[in-house]
């Protein structure tokens, strides 16, 4: 790939944080940093159209090559000519390798140095995927941003299953550099690949896990094992301990992390790129973000509430809908319930991280995060009296 333009520019670092505004360039349009990408696990963003993403100002989306390789199947997106055209969406598109989901989902997985035996969680066929099969369907789906097999470890785990699981981890992310690279000569892969830092909670095995794997020199590098039941002190610290370590001048990926503050602590350590189904799973089960914290759409006292979810927002639902009636379609358990309340919810995320970025270019992150937080907070403490005192009453 040698004299195209720098695939990441890091363009500004706020005065008064590690926050950083930046922008990196893909065969399907540029990303500008920070970015939410929302998840569309099996080639959608659940209940979402493509138009309805666009319309939002979405960048990036998030596929999954587990879900992906069990169904539709590698040969029939060959056939549809890549995941892009598949789904109908134009832009970049990041693949998760499908670690995280074999170690979640499965009842049997059996680890082996060449790389993983595991049951399909649909029915239970047996299936092998190695380090190189992971990059090869990546790149048959034309992934703008690939992610190597790597193991996740559960939480909590010990220092010594951790670090058995990082020899695994760095060697299989050598591995799939190689086959990314061969990939990249035959031409037959646009995408960049990135590794996945681990090393659990224990801050010198993030530290040596960060520092091996910078010894690789991909395009990017992502933090992985976090998010999965630790607490956010925890999560916080690792943080800390492993973004020293990551390169300057190339993204970081903090993967599967999505709740307002810990968004606002990971971009003020230096994050880049986030991924979480929180938008959308949250919005089926009826609960929406806005500045005033979460609000739960099936409560009763809604039901005459003839006011948008937010009346800051732009997005087709607060536009369209007042709380009222969404209401009145969870009541009524009809879909569109969750569709209108994911949509808002993918409006929120994607704003905040826009809004984050607007502030970092002009110097005033930590005002922001320190005004937002506060009405955050302060609009949760009095949802959660009035719901208190509804129940007494």
């Amino acid at each position: 790939m040698s004299g195209e333009r720098p695939f990441f520019e890091l363009l500004h670092e706020d005065a008064g944080t590690r926050a950083r505004a930046g922008i990196f360039h893909t065969a399907h349009g540029s990303v500008r940093t920070p970015v939410f990408m929302p998840v569309g696990t099996q080639a959608t963003v659940k209940s979402q159209t493509c138009e309805d993403l666009r319309v939002l100002g979405t960048q990036i989306l998030l596929s999954n090559t587990y879900h992906l390789y069990l169904r539709p199947g590698e040969e029939i997106v060959r056939e549809a000519g890549g995941l892009h055209r598949f789904m109908d969406w134009q832009g970049p598109i990041l693949t998760d390798s499908g670690g995280f989901q074999v170690f979640s989902l499965s009842d049997f997985v059996r680890l082996k140095p060449e790389g993983v035996e595991f049951k399909s969680h649909l029915n239970g066929s047996l299936h092998r995927l190695t380090p190189e099969d992971v990059v090869r369907l990546q790149t048959t789906f034309g992934s703008d941003i690939l992610m190597p097999l790597d193991e996740c470890v559960k939480y909590p785990a010990t220092r010594e299953e951790v670090g058995r699981s990082l020899v695994l981890t760095h060697d299989w992310a050598a591995r799939s550099k190689k086959a990314w690279l061969q990939a990249v000569d035959r031409g037959d892969c646009r995408g960049r690949l990135f590794a996945i830092v681990q090393g659990g909670v224990y801050a010198d095995l993030r530290r040596r896990s960060a520092e091996e794997l910078v010894g690789l020199d991909l395009p990017g590098y992502a933090i992985g094992g976090l998010s999965v039941g630790e607490p956010n002190p925890a999560m916080y610290e690792t943080l800390e301990a492993t973004l020293p370590h990551l390169p300057r001048l190339k993204p970081r990926y903090l993967m599967g992390v999505g709740m307002p503050e810990d968004l606002f602590e990971a971009v003020g350590q230096g994050v880049d790129m986030f991924d979480c189904v929180v938008p959308t799973r949250s919005g089926r089960h009826g609960t929406v973000y806005t500045p005033d914290g979460k609000l739960i759409l099936r409560n009763a006292w809604l039901s005459r509430d003839h006011r948008p979810i937010d009346e800051e927002c732009d997005c087709y639902t607060c536009k369209h809908h007042t709380r009222a009636y969404l209401r009145h379609l969870f009541a009524a358990e009809e879909h569109l319930s969750g569709r209108l309340a994911s949509l808002h919810n993918l409006a929120f995320f994607i704003k905040l991280l826009e809004s984050m970025r607007k502030a970092i270019l002009e110097d005033r992150f930590d005002v922001f995060r320190r005004d937002f937080l506060g009405r955050y907070r302060a609009g949760e403490a009095v949802r959660a009296g009035n719901a208190s005192k509804t129940e007494k009453e």
